[in-house]
């Protein structure tokens, strides 16, 4: 016994210097790479004809596929993970809110120079780039939905499941999946919607000097705002409309009316969404064909292997433990390449930084801060009751959702060079300009949330509220407000992480040659980044990251934790 866990931990440190080793590796590629010239010009060649719109549209469409499935994957594993191991949960959460915090052109260099090292002479290495700056505009909303429904299953179930032997995967499948499918299936909603806010950025972006374009509708939509042609930039506009439109009746309506049947009540409600598309599914011979020669024996194999008895799965989890700890080492050789390698730039960074360029970067951080909290203040002032409003009224939601997740859709970005002119004409400039788009990036998160925690109300519970005849504030204080709490918190999380990112995009505008900044951090990224001024980036994003790690330890962990102990359906 002595000797085999002697080889374990031999093996595992064996693991950690290999990890760290296959890092270097690649650490040297994008370092062989930074000081190479690009074979290929870095243009897309953006056409503004109207005929290549639905070719656009498509390329457009498919990142942000790519992106989406790349974030449901890192979604389960990360949320489940967090939920259910309390020592990672205090390393995982706090490290989610820095990663949502972060903006995208923060991450750009590392994330374009590692791409371009990969492919030197294609434009796949620029594509794969985009996409994963789409994934970071798209998956932290997600992971805290999901770590949001696992924290707050009802306790009998949870008894439930114990006493029925589950294994894991049977509990994940049948209870915790399900009960957190209408938080997840909303915030995926609100993850579109914030892959299409960044889109202009993550398809058209500069580093240093070169200018890297990719055919889409992101760029389609800034060449003619640069350009000023409107009419291009109004047809560019419908056409994602129209793409949004389709999303929502082909995918979002579907998936809505579908996870309807998992919410968690004694008396039975009104249906509040409704599909035509996943009535036209279910008759369907050809998709219940699928179903039955495809998707069952599937899911079967899976249930086969993960689904297993508990005498069965604990000589499996034998196996299974191993690759856990492979997995798990390979982490910490992460984890600490990573350290070595901050360590180092940080040591760097401090011999080519002086004192009054670090009181610059925290003033900027502290103005860039009380954007972010007059654009949440702001946001939901209005969020609160309209969405509580939507999700009490099915009649009415079925109608104003889609409009809502239309106008969430619409790139902001894409209108802010008018907003910028007409508030320089009427006064006010880009300081108010910053907060309005922050608004207007960062509101849907806290509406759709509200939504969903709204239509999540048990309908014995609505009840309950009219036999005892509560109306008014009453009703808001012991049963909406409580009901809502968890899904207002993790919607203004998720929010404040969209505001700091929005700031990248608000406080720095650029627009018909002109470049329009206000202060603040986030237009101190935007410059560093287009300037290729790493060092300064990598300080003004530590402090920001600096002060995200604060404002979770003294404000969203109480929160979060008072969410799960005082107001969660047990």
């Amino acid at each position: 016994m002595i000797g085999s866990q002697q080889s374990e931990s031999s093996s595992g440190y064996a693991d950690i210097f290999i990890g760290i080793a296959i890092l270097a590796g690649i650490s040297l590629v994008i370092a062989w790479a930074t000081h190479q010239s690009h074979g290929l010009p870095e243009t897309g060649g953006i056409s503004l004809a109207y005929g290549k719109l639905p070719l656009y549209a498509a390329y457009s469409w498919l990142r942000m596929a790519v992106a989406y499935v790349i974030s449901l994957a890192f979604t389960m594993v990360y949320a489940y993970y967090a939920a259910y191991n309390k020592r990672a949960e205090k390393i995982l959460i706090p490290l989610l809110d820095i990663l949502q915090s972060i903006p995208i052109l923060s991450f750009l260099p590392v994330v374009l120079l590692a791409f371009i090292g990969l492919f030197p002479h294609s434009h796949l290495g620029v594509n794969l780039a985009s996409i994963i700056l789409i994934f970071t505009g798209q998956v932290w909303n997600m992971v805290f939905a999901l770590y949001h429904g696992l924290i707050t299953i009802p306790r009998d179930l949870r008894e439930s499941a114990l006493s029925l032997q589950l294994t894991p995967w049977q509990r994940f499948r049948t209870l915790e999946l399900p009960f957190s499918m209408g938080g997840l299936v909303w915030n995926s909603m609100m993850s579109w919607s914030g892959g299409w806010f960044f889109l202009m950025a993550a398809e058209m972006f500069s580093l240093g000097h070169h200018q890297y374009q990719l055919q889409g509708l992101g760029s389609y939509l800034q060449t003619a705002a640069n350009q000023g042609r409107w009419g291009k930039e109004v047809l560019g506009l419908a056409a994602l409309i129209a793409v949004i439109v389709a999303m929502d009746q082909l995918v979002w309506r579907p998936l809505l009316a579908w996870s309807d049947k998992f919410k968690m009540e004694m008396v039975e409600g009104e249906v509040q969404f409704h599909s035509a598309v996943l009535v036209m599914l279910r008759r369907s011979r050809i998709v219940g064909w699928l179903q039955t020669a495809v998707l069952i024996p599937v899911v079967e194999a899976v249930d086969g292997f993960f689904g297993v008895g508990i005498p069965q799965w604990r000589a499996r989890s034998t196996w299974i433990g191993s690759l856990t700890g492979l997995l798990r080492t390979l982490i910490t050789a992460a984890v600490i390449f990573a350290l070595f390698t901050a360590l180092e730039g940080g040591i760097r960074l401090a011999a080519s930084l002086n004192l009054q360029t670090v009181l610059i970067v925290s003033l900027a951080t502290g103005a860039t801060l009380l954007r972010v909290v007059a654009s949440l203040a702001i946001s939901v002032a209005w969020t609160v009751p309209v969405g509580v409003w939507i999700g009490l009224n099915p009649r009415y939601a079925k109608s104003l959702t889609p409009i809502s997740q239309i106008a969430a859709s619409v790139p902001a970005t894409a209108l802010f060079p008018g907003l910028v002119a007409l508030l320089f004409v009427l006064g006010g400039g880009l300081t108010i300009a910053s907060v309005l788009l922050m608004v207007l990036g960062t509101q849907w998160y806290i509406l759709f949330n509200v939504i969903a925690g709204a239509s999540a109300i048990p309908e014995d519970l609505k009840e309950a509220a009219r036999m005892f005849g509560l109306k008014g504030s009453h009703i808001w204080r012991t049963l909406i407000l409580p009901a809502i709490f968890p899904y207002l918190i993790t919607g203004i999380i998720t929010a404040g992480g969209g505001a700091w990112n929005a700031s990248i995009v608000a406080e720095y505008v650029s627009f018909r040659d002109h470049i329009y900044t206000t202060f603040g951090v986030g237009a101190l990224i935007a410059k560093d980044s287009t300037d290729g001024h790493f060092a300064a980036l990598l300080l003004a994003t530590s402090v920001l990251s600096l002060t995200v790690v604060i404002i979770n330890r003294l404000v969203w962990r109480p929160l979060y934790r008072q969410a799960t102990d005082r107001y969660s359906l047990s």
